[in-house]
């Protein structure tokens, strides 16, 4: 068999991921970005990526009710994902590219095979074009291809896929064609800009012609000329504020009567932008209450943190690894939204029956689970079963004295 039979032979071993619609599963970035354009939509997206910068990955380990970080590669490299990125700069990157593209793909490295230990980078990439397809054994691959001409080909089990508005398409984020669907938003943002262009254009208009000057009498055009070149001489020659006019000239100032759109239709149409993306203006403008906070949390940022953990421990540990507890948290210490008192008494209720692991306390307040208290659980010994409660208090449970 020769060079080409060999070359054809691969080719033939590829063939396109079915679809249930029919088409091909190829997807190109020709998305639109016009509407990313727009200060608003920048400031809401903005909000969005500050705050799930703030989070904390960790690699932990579940045992039933208790959580243990692990001590491992993957917790470094989670913290440290590859040489040009920090951990908040990887997650700006990758959330930017969510809202940009509605898919966000992360390409992990390994020194020797797969595995937890081997791991050595995670990438966050942009290709132009993203086909998905299956070997001879229909096993699901997708290749990538850059602006570069670069393309490459990886596993699909193997790419951390993240999704945002996860609907249509059987395998992209956004429309049908694996694209933002921006068309309902695209016009409430025009909307937006033809309105602010109109109160620009409103008070540039209110500088062009303040007053006329009427001559009480017929003149001819040179005549008229001249009056206003003197005219003209008075206005820039003028100091006071006031005009000096002969009695052949009256001046006649003009009444400014400037429509505006009023504040409240801009709010308006602000506002419905912000719900695209599920911001409040409050949310916006940083004056929020713990309530508005805390529904901003619950309808955004929470869905966007358990994508994010779903999607790491998909990829990152096989079926065996994930049966074993494995998995990969971000943790919000600073995006909690109950106030200090309000986690103490949940602690104090809580902790002092021995119904929480120390290690669960730590996580409440958002902060990372330590090795030593994996498995510990502390009471306090204020309280005793309810049963026994009166001879506890004599100092007799029914046992002899020693």
């Amino acid at each position: 068999m020769g060079f080409l039979d060999s070359i054809k032979n691969k080719l033939l071993m590829w063939k396109y991921a079915p679809l249930l619609s029919g088409r091909r599963p190829i997807y190109r970035s020709r998305f639109g970005n016009d509407i990313y354009a727009s200060d608003v939509v920048q400031q809401a997206i903005g909000c969005i990526v500050t705050e799930i910068k703030k989070l904390d990955p960790q690699h932990i380990i579940e045992n039933g009710s208790d959580t243990a970080p692990a001590n491992d590669r993957l917790n470094r490299i989670l913290h440290n994902p590859n040489p040009t990125m920090t951990t908040s700069d990887f997650l700006e990157k990758i959330i930017w590219q969510l809202f940009l593209r509605y898919n966000s793909f992360i390409i992990p490295t390994y020194s020797k095979g797969k595995g937890m230990n081997n791991i050595t980078g995670l990438y966050p990439i942009d290709p132009r074009e993203v086909s998905f397809i299956t070997d001879a054994a229909d096993n699901l691959h997708v290749k990538f291809a850059f602006d570069n001409g670069y393309e490459t080909t990886v596993r699909y089990s193997d790419v951390i896929h993240i999704k945002h508005k996860f609907s249509i398409n059987e395998f992209m984020g956004g429309n049908e064609k694996g694209e933002p669907d921006l068309d309902v938003l695209l016009k409430t943002v025009q909307l937006n800009h033809n309105l602010l262009e109109g109160v620009s254009s409103a008070v540039e208009s209110s500088f062009s012609i303040n007053a006329v000057v009427k001559y009480n009498t017929m003149l001819d055009k040179g005549e008229m000329d001249n009056n206003i070149k003197e005219l003209q001489d008075r206005l820039d020659a003028n100091q006071s504020g006031f005009l000096p006019m002969d009695i052949k000239g009256e001046f006649i100032p003009l009444k400014k009567d400037i429509q505006l759109v009023d504040d409240k239709t801009l709010a308006f149409i602000d506002s419905k932008i912000l719900r695209h993306f599920g911001v409040s203006l409050p949310i916006i403008s940083g004056d929020y209450t713990k309530d508005q906070y805390e529904a901003f949390y619950q309808k955004t940022l929470e869905p966007l943190i358990i994508s994010l953990s779903q999607a790491f421990t998909k990829a990152l540990f096989s079926d065996t690894e994930w049966s074993y507890g494995n998995r990969v948290a971000f943790y919000s210490k600073e995006l909690i939204f109950m106030n200090t008192q309000q986690k103490i008494e949940m602690i104090r209720l809580l902790g002092d029956a021995g119904s929480m692991y120390e290690n669960e306390k730590r996580i409440a307040f958002g902060l990372r689970p330590l090795p030593e208290l994996s498995g510990v659980r502390m009471q306090s010994l204020n309280y005793v079963n309810v049963d026994i409660a009166d001879s506890y208090q004599l100092g007799d449970t029914g046992g002899s004295n020693e």
